[in-house]
């Protein structure tokens, strides 16, 4: 034999006039009826032609070969082209009665090997010594040549165990192995340095051990609501741990804090930061209580009004909400009124804050250059800040957009409105569920870095829902109702005006390849269950909204779904993108505020604007938060202009959109290429078209 590969069992007798070459992997083998030839090596034959290599192959039979038909060897066949085997192999004739004849029927197997010594525990085994070959010869059949060519086969001697090196102590089979002495004892573990205390003006976690100067600013608590967001919503882009104040500003950041006390850039935040809401102005309270030291001479309250060049942040909303505490402190909220003056130089000013709903003694007001003016503004930027999470991004953002997603998937797959928005709601259920896992639950980021906590959000929420119009939600109908078509400057209007023409373009196409009349839209039993459903959940039945509850012609439906694609993508960019941009610097976009608004202006100085500000736990909480909802994911994420119908006809207006959007994309980097502060929150490659963050 030559070298024999790993194998079951083998037994092969009385093949003989050859050389066995090499054997490949063989679980059992038995071969009957060979003789004579020269065979060269398993895996690859000699005369016999090339049987190629044998891989691992379970039995072996080859029974009575004859003449040129090679029979079947394991699964295969003779190979094409090869020799067959010798002639003398076929007819064999009578079997012979000697028992250890390998023709002999039937076969003797080889007499059984001895047993080996059990192998001591770690401790390894003596290699066998090689065996000898095993090919008896029968003396009495007249097929196998005579004398025999080898020697019987020698049974194998037992295997002793092993000796232990000189360098290892004995082992013996039940004890475990000790250390060499070459290898030292292990010591023990020193213990870990204590963890210092907290680090003045650093931003910890509440629920975190103590930071160092030196560790990152990410809370390590596995229980963290900070760093489970991060974990979850894993893709984010990060450029690591913030060490300084200007590792966490960016360009629009650093802007704002070099502008955030100035007088234009506080108005500049009304058209154009992260809530560009304004309202044309009505007559307020108490209109003696005002002053006008910035309207000049020759102008009356009355007279501008009716011009139409006094408006008005109205934070109404806000007025008698629950407050939480954090630290154990109480926090504070406030519902001012700001009134803003377009001069005929086109330029809008803030001219006076109130900072209560009702003017009076303890309610005084604040106008430009006069004392508190700087404490008035901080007041009016955390209301502006907490109306803004908790009604246009958070209701409706996010909450409406839940309604719209829900109903839109009890649609059937192939109805036509189903495929048109399913990409603008799909991301939606993700993320609102992570919201409400680390956002919304007790004790979550909102408890933790805002005025109002979770209690006040709820009842504000509740609040924004039983005010909630359909006309605010539609961009032309709202700057129509607020009478700021004509400000300049208003960068979110003029965008989303365009945005909203190419989103209305677009859905008149789709709506008019599947509806041929208005008739097809009223009878459409499926989209008037998903309408319905939409009004009765989404704005709970509230006819006073405008909502409607059934859709009857096709302008009703354009309108409609137009407003949906809209509020899911270019909407809730708006209000989300810039978020971190405008709150990295804390004084400018407050989350909450820790003192009392003051009770007139002589108490309303630098000191007490200080001890206003909020916590360094509070701030570090909504830096953490706000970094990762206004950034993009790493992954790549689809931007508006995309849908699941198909179609040479829906492809088409497919087309006709993007490169609507296209022309929109350019105007906008060309303006922003000329403004000290950019607006680009909604450039539409800047716009994704589901809400994923």
């Amino acid at each position: 034999m030559g070298a024999m590969g790993a194998m079951g069992a083998m037994g092969s007798m009385g093949v003989s006039g050859g050389q066995w070459g090499q054997w490949g992997s063989s679980g059992s083998s038995g071969v009957i009826g060979g003789n004579g030839g020269q065979w060269g090596q398993w895996g690859q034959w000699g005369q016999w032609g090339q049987w190629g290599q044998w891989g691992a192959m379970g039995s072996l039979g080859v029974n009575r070969v004859n003449g040129g038909q090679g029979g079947h060897w394991g699964a295969g066949q003779w190979p094409r082209g090869s020799q067959p085997p010798p002639r003398h192999l076929s007819g064999l004739g009578p079997q012979c009665p000697h028992p250890l004849c390998p023709f002999s029927v039937p076969n003797v197997p080889n007499p059984p090997m001895s047993p080996s010594v059990p192998n001591v525990p770690n401790v390894p085994n003596v290699p066998n010594p090689p065996m000898s070959p095993m090919s008896p010869q029968c003396p009495q059949c007249p097929q196998c040549p005579q004398p025999p060519q080898c020697p019987p086969m020698s049974p194998m001697p037992p295997m002793s165990p092993m000796s232990p090196t000189p360098q290892c102590p004995p082992v013996s089979p039940m004890s475990p192995m000790s250390p060499t002495p070459q290898s030292p004892p292990m010591s023990p573990m020193s213990p870990m340095p204590p963890i210092p205390p907290n680090v003045p003006n650093v931003p910890q976690c509440p629920q975190c051990p103590p930071m160092s100067p030196v560790s990152p600013m990410s809370p390590q608590c596995p229980r963290c609501p900070l760093r489970q967001i991060r974990i979850r919503l894993r893709g984010l882009r990060s450029g690591g741990s913030w060490r300084s104040l200007e590792d966490a500003c960016g360009r629009r950041s650093r802007y704002v804090v070099r502008h955030w006390q100035s007088d234009a850039f506080f108005r500049e935040q009304f058209l154009s930061g992260v809530n560009p809401v304004l309202s044309r102005c009505l007559p307020p309270t108490s209109r003696g209580a005002w002053g006008w030291p910035s309207l000049g001479t020759g102008t009356s309250l009355q007279r501008e009004m009716e011009a139409g060049r006094l408006f008005l942040a109205d934070y109404a909303l806000l007025e008698g909400l629950p407050t939480g505490t954090i630290g154990g402190r109480p926090q504070f909220v406030a519902a001012p009124l700001c009134l803003l003056w377009l001069s005929p130089r086109g330029r809008l000013l803030p001219v006076a804050i109130q900072l209560s709903q009702r003017p009076g003694p303890g309610s005084p007001i604040f106008v430009p250059g006069g004392p508190g003016w700087a404490l008035a503004m901080l007041w009016v930027r955390g209301a502006h800040f907490v109306l803004h999470e908790m009604v246009p991004h958070l209701l409706h953002g996010h909450f409406l957009c839940e309604a719209f997603a829900v109903a839109t998937q009890r649609l059937p797959a192939a109805h036509p409105v189903h495929q048109l928005l399913l990409p603008h709601v799909r991301f939606t259920f993700h993320i609102n569920i992570l919201a409400r896992e680390t956002l919304l639950n007790p004790g979550g980021i909102i408890d933790q870095a805002t005025s109002v906590g979770r209690e006040g959000t709820l009842a504000l929420v509740a609040r924004a829902t039983a005010a909630l119009t359909f006309r605010e939600l539609c961009v032309p109908d709202d700057v129509a109702d607020r009478g700021v078509g004509d400000i300049p400057g208003y960068h979110y209007r003029d965008d989303a005006m365009d945005i909203w023409g190419a989103i209305r373009c677009y859905v008149e196409g789709i709506v008019a390849l599947f509806y041929a009349a208005d008739e097809e839209v009223a009878e459409d039993e499926e989209l008037q269950e998903w309408v319905g459903e939409i009004f009765t959940y989404g704005v709970l039945g509230n006819e006073k909204s405008g909502f409607p509850s059934k859709l009857c012609s096709r302008p009703e439906l354009v309108k409609f779904l137009t407003m949906i694609i809209f509020c899911c993508s270019a909407r809730h960019a708006a209000v989300n993108s810039g978020q971190y941009d405008y709150a990295a610097w804390m004084p400018n976009t407050p989350g909450t505020l820790q003192r009392p608004p003051p009770a007139s202006a002589a108490e309303a100085t630098e000191e007490l604007l200080v001890a206003t500000l909020p916590s360094p736990e509070a701030t570090g909480a909504l830096l953490a938060l706000l970094s990762v909802v206004s950034y993009e994911g790493g992954e790549p994420v689809r931007h508006l202009g995309t849908d699941l119908l198909s179609g040479a006809a829906p492809r088409s207006l497919l087309a006709a959109f993007r490169a609507r959007l296209a022309e929109i994309s350019e105007r906008i980097r060309a303006r922003n290429a000329e403004l000290e502060l950019p607006y680009p929150y909604l450039e539409p490659t800047c716009v994704t078209e589901s809400i994923s963050i």
